[in-house]
């Protein structure tokens, strides 16, 4: 990994994210560590939590997003319309949490605002260039939607942004024609994920011993990996009675996330059922070690976990019992319009599907092949050196950085 380095210090940026859902944190964290990777302590890199931590109002609608995804996944249809109401109050200013911000803006005094949320564009912008003025700062947009169409916010487009970048060229061809972007701020680069998942990546002989003594599952099942984002939203128990039935030729591995009452329903059902081959985990960090030991994984449609499955190669089933979100919507259908995923409604859809690729192991082999065309190379260095080299024009000329390339 070549790394660049420079003579000088001082540039500084600052992220904007909040935790609905997992994924936005997970891109924020994604970036500090690819920065940290790649130039040390010569970047200055700001993590906020900008939604909760700065108004009591945000605080509300975070904790009320991550109730209805876990209990009301229905709901989000018309919380999507409230949300997208922000998009005119937010029109050219901060209208709730502009003091924190400001007072953030002002202490930190950013080279670039990097948002990777939604709802942290519109009015961000103009107001950090308003405290700092305007050639002092850039300003950048991370979308991680997979495509376009219902369900892709416009709250995630300020059309002022220095840079818009887009995980896939259907949500960027989406940007440009729904919402007008300027078609030269935009640029895709893929997925946003961590530095360990590219470079942990087990050989057969590891995943073995992973799967034997690390998870203590049996080698010759195959295992069907039931996931869920940190927050813990899940169909679980729902689900497991179908693998069951089927325990001949399928093992389960369950991740609940933070949701402690999923975990202890769970670890209670595998101990009335030890014919099932079974391991229970509650939040974990390993996620992308156990997509690749997973013959599937059934997950709603965040993007984070369906990127990581992409890139693995590990075939998603998603999970639409109780509805799909509509930010979820759009990951379903970038899968679904290839057929290459399955979504299930209810647990007899989970069960008709488990049959139907036991009995002909020829349709598993078939959808694989077709997830497996989705997958797209995504060089994460490249991003990173796209918003550092954006920070940078936003420093005096005399007071830049010089940077060179140095190492493998």
């Amino acid at each position: 990994m070549k790394k660049r380095v420079s003579t000088l210090s001082g540039v500084r940026i600052l992220v904007l994210t909040s935790s609905t859902g997992g994924g936005h944190d997970a891109r924020a964290i994604a970036f500090r560590r690819w920065v940290r990777k790649l130039y040390g302590w010569e970047v200055e890199v700001r993590v906020e939590s900008m939604l909760e931590d700065s108004s009591r109002l945000n605080r509300l609608g975070v904790n009320f997003y991550n109730f209805i995804q876990k209990h009301a996944p229905w709901f989000h249809h018309p919380y999507h319309v409230f949300v997208e109401g922000l998009s005119y109050l937010n029109r050219s200013k901060v209208t709730l949490g502009r003091k924190y911000y400001s007072e953030v803006i002002e202490n930190f005094k950013p080279h670039l605002v990097f948002s990777v949320h939604d709802c942290l564009n519109r009015g961000y912008f103009q107001v950090a260039r308003e405290i700092l003025g305007k050639e002092n700062v850039r300003c950048a947009t991370y979308c991680s939607e997979f495509s376009g169409g219902y369900g892709y916010s416009r709250n995630w487009v300020e059309p002022s942004v220095d840079l818009y970048l887009s995980r896939t060229e259907t949500a960027k061809d989406f940007a440009i024609s729904r919402f007008k972007l300027n078609s030269e701020k935009i640029i895709v680069r893929g997925h946003f994920l961590i530095p360990r998942i590219y470079e942990e990546k087990l050989s057969a002989y590891e995943r073995h011993r992973f799967i034997t003594e690390r998870l203590g599952l049996r080698p010759d099942r195959k295992i069907i990996f039931l996931a869920t984002g940190g927050t813990g939203a899940n169909n679980h128990m729902a689900l497991l009675p179908a693998i069951k039935k089927y325990s001949e030729t399928y093992q389960v591995l369950v991740v609940c996330g933070r949701n402690q009452e999923a975990f202890m329903k769970v670890r209670q059902w595998q101990r009335n059922n030890p014919e099932l081959s079974c391991h229970v985990e509650g939040y974990c960090n390993e996620m992308h070690l156990f997509l690749q030991i997973s013959h599937m994984v059934v997950t709603r449609g965040g993007t984070t976990t369906c990127s990581e499955a992409l890139h693995f190669e590990c075939p998603i089933v998603f999970n639409g019992i109780g509805g799909v979100m509509p930010q979820e919507k759009l990951t379903v259908k970038y899968f679904m319009q290839d057929d290459a995923a399955v979504k299930i409604s209810n647990s007899n859809d989970f069960e008709m599907l488990l049959m139907n690729l036991s009995r002909y192991p020829e349709r598993f082999k078939e959808l694989r092949r077709r997830f497996r065309t989705m997958r797209f190379q995504d060089a994460p260095s490249r991003v990173i050196y796209d918003l550092v080299d954006l920070a940078h024009e936003a420093l005096p000329e005399e007071k830049r950085p010089v940077l060179k390339v140095v190492g493998e």
